[in-house]
């Protein structure tokens, strides 16, 4: 292939030669053969190539000629430069079908479509008759305009001059129906079509997918191999979006196989494709497995990747391919730097979140670009426990939209901090903006955690009233949450009862969640039952009920919910914490001893335990799950994962230093206990984040006051 390039370009600069040196030899009588420029002109792979043979062309007087001026037309077209293909157009006397084509489909190919449609239309108006050619282009115009009104009377046309069943004009049919959100429409063009090859099969699988029709995408895909119809790489490409829409992992792996089996070519689109598909089915082990070889990776590979991690859990894995990639001289854009920051988050990586913060500030983003970036850094800083800095950025954010302020409310929602919630909330009405069911979301929520029931039942109520939001799921949820919370168990399951739809999964599990807070065992094992019916695997629910009975020390309960476990073939989740250190998260679960500080770990909590003791500390051994000796149970509370990651960072960190810790369940109410007593003996501040919401312990005291 460089071989063939090399040969083009010589030839290409032999051609120009010579007609330089006959233009000079004589310029008021040549007579060149127009032909060689039109085959000059094909192989032009630039732009300023092609001015080149234009000035040659001036000179030699052969701009008149019809077919050069067609070909020149249509390069300039083919490369962008819309604006000279038209001057050069309506200079043109004579002009042909092929010529309006020319135009119609250049303004098509380069998002000019509204001028490719009036362009159709005034070649009408010259008395020129469309051709399928024709046909094809300006229905991929009124495709990408979205524009069914004219799409439909250009169909009509269609049929009135007996292209009907035409396959090339069929595709275009099927496309703007399917890209006007007609699928349907789309779908009789197709069956109607007599004579469907790969192309129109690809449009109907395509159409489906643009649609959000997955299944019914990967029913055609499987009705063109009954027929006998080759898939090529279009056709694989988006059936493998469809498996992607579907969550269907192994339809994709089964595809994955065919093209292997296929004369198709993995090249770079199609192995970003199935990379993207196996990292959005959560399959990171087969995306891994691809992604290592690639020999030649662009910024999409890298984006599926960070994506993959971030977005199924693995976010160390995540920061660390994003780093990688920056160590390869790639530059982030929007999609992935979100992705990286949204893996900060979810670890509560501080330090990462602030060097790509750097990295944004040093690329110089536009303001609209600015705003999307932005929102997902207040995000990151309130879940790494930076609620100052998250405001800081909101408040330097040039323009605002209803999702940054939604963050924004969501992040004093987690950390306990209703007031501000409820006073940021005022503040965004006064700028002008509407509240959406995200942000009544954030504000009941906001509620719940900071014991505001009055506060959350005007809210509610305002959603309904003045802004005519129909509450949806996530709402019931908060408003169960926000009664429960505050022990109004009764008014909780009241609520529910009066609920105009079907309480779901999340509203059951928030009561059953308040039973356990408030030791309510009869109310909590109706719901438990509930709800082991409804979701079954759901490992979660049964924990709670364990914990309920162990709590007031029925251990037959325990036992009994542990053997209904072992025999669903359940696992239980394990409680783990995580703390970043040097661009590092550490991950640290119950007893474990497997950390290189170790023994300075646990002789750390040894000598800190007794301080405790001499505080007034009593281990809370109500939530040791397990039915053993009370020294025992002293023992196993001494070694839970948030007391493990609290002494690796007393150790590692210098004095004074704020101590961040991310644990993936609900912090056990010991170590909240015992998280006071140290942040008042070590004079440091303690910022917890647990499944439900933050802890700031500073001074012996929580930012939760108890309350959660």
């Amino acid at each position: 292939m460089k071989l063939f390039r090399q040969s083009l370009a010589h030839k290409f600069r032999n051609g120009i030669q010579l007609m330089q040196t006959q233009s000079a030899q004589n310029h008021s009588d040549i007579s060149l053969n127009p032909n060689i420029f039109a085959s000059l002109l094909q192989e032009c792979s630039h732009v300023k190539s092609v001015e080149q043979l234009h000035t040659q062309i001036l000179i030699t007087g052969l701009h008149q000629n019809h077919h050069l001026a067609t070909k020149l037309v249509s390069i300039y077209a083919k490369h962008g430069f819309m604006e000279i293909a038209r001057q050069l157009f309506d200079k043109i006397p004579t002009r042909d079908n092929l010529l309006w084509n020319v135009m119609i489909k250049g303004y098509a190919i380069n998002g000019i479509c509204d001028e490719s449609l009036h362009l159709f239309y005034k070649m009408k108006e010259e008395n020129l008759q469309p051709d399928r050619y024709t046909f094809s282009f300006v229905l991929k115009a009124c495709a990408y305009l979205s524009a069914l009104q004219e799409g439909k009377e250009i169909c009509d046309e269609v049929v009135s001059a007996g292209l009907a069943l035409d396959a090339s004009v069929g595709v275009s049919v099927i496309s703007m129906y399917a890209k006007c959100g007609r699928v349907d429409d789309a779908r009789q063009v197709f069956d109607n079509i007599s004579e469907r090859n790969v192309v129109s099969w690809n449009a109907m699988i395509s159409g489906y997918v643009w649609n959000g029709r997955a299944n019914e995408a990967l029913e055609v895909y499987h009705q063109m191999q009954k027929e006998n119809v080759k898939p090529n790489r279009n056709t694989f490409v988006s059936i493998l979006r469809a498996c992607v829409d579907s969550k269907n992992v192994e339809q994709g792996k089964k595809i994955h196989e065919e093209i292997r089996k296929s004369e198709v070519e993995l090249d770079v689109v199609l192995s970003t494709v199935l990379i993207d598909m196996y990292s959005k089915c959560k399959n990171m082990e087969f995306a891994r497995e691809m992604f290592d070889k690639m020999y030649r990776r662009d910024m999409v590979l890298w984006s599926a990747m960070i994506m993959g991690y971030a977005h199924s859990g693995h976010a160390n894995e995540a920061l660390r391919f994003f780093n990688q990639m920056l160590q390869e001289d790639f530059k982030p854009d929007l999609i992935t730097m979100s992705s990286a920051l949204a893996a900060c988050a979810h670890l509560s990586a501080l330090r990462g979140g602030k060097s790509i913060h750097g990295y944004i500030v040093r690329s110089e983003l536009k303001a609209d670009a600015f705003v999307s970036t932005a929102t997902a850094l207040i995000d990151m800083y309130a879940k790494c426990g930076s609620l100052e800095l998250a405001r800081h950025v909101f408040e330097i954010m040039p323009k605002r939209n209803t999702v940054s302020w939604n963050v924004m409310i969501r992040g004093y929602g987690m950390h306990g901090y209703g007031e501000n919630a409820l006073e940021l909330y005022l503040q965004m009405q006064e700028n002008g903006m509407k509240p959406d069911e995200v942000t009544f979301t954030n504000l009941l929520s906001a509620c719940s955690h900071a014991g505001l029931v009055s506060e959350g039942r005007k809210q509610f109520d305002s959603m309904v009233q003045d802004y005519c939001i129909t509450p949806r799921e996530e709402h019931y949820t908060c408003m169960v949450d926000l009664f429960g919370r505050a022990g109004h168990l009764d008014e909780a399951l009241d609520f529910i009862q009066r609920m105009p739809i079907e309480p779901s999964i999340s509203v059951w599990g928030a009561l059953l969640g308040a039973c356990r807070i408030h030791g309510n065992i009869e109310l909590g094992e109706c719901i438990a039952e509930r709800l082991f019916n409804l979701d079954p695997k759901n490992t979660g629910r049964y924990v709670l009920l364990s914990n309920m009975y162990a709590a007031a020390g029925r251990w037959d309960g325990v036992l009994k919910v542990r053997a209904m476990v072992k025999e669903r073939g359940l696992k239980r989740t394990q409680g783990c914490s995580y703390i970043e250190l040097n661009n590092r998260v550490h991950a640290f679960v119950m007893g474990d001893r497997s950390h290189p500080q170790s023994e300075k770990i646990y002789s750390t909590l040894e000598a800190l335990s007794k301080e405790m003791e001499k505080a007034g500390y009593v281990p809370d051994t109500n939530f040791v799950l397990h039915d053993v000796e009370e020294e025992m149970k002293e023992s196993m509370l001494s070694s839970h994962s948030e007391k493990l990651a609290i002494a690796f960072g007393l150790i590692n960190t210098s004095p004074g230093v704020t101590i961040r810790i991310t644990k993936n369940l609900r912090i056990c109410g010991d170590c909240h206990i015992a998280s006071k007593f140290i942040s008042k003996i070590v004079g440091r501040e303690i910022i917890m984040r647990d499944a439900n919401r933050f802890h700031h312990f500073r001074d012996g005291l929580c930012s939760c006051r108890d309350y959660w």
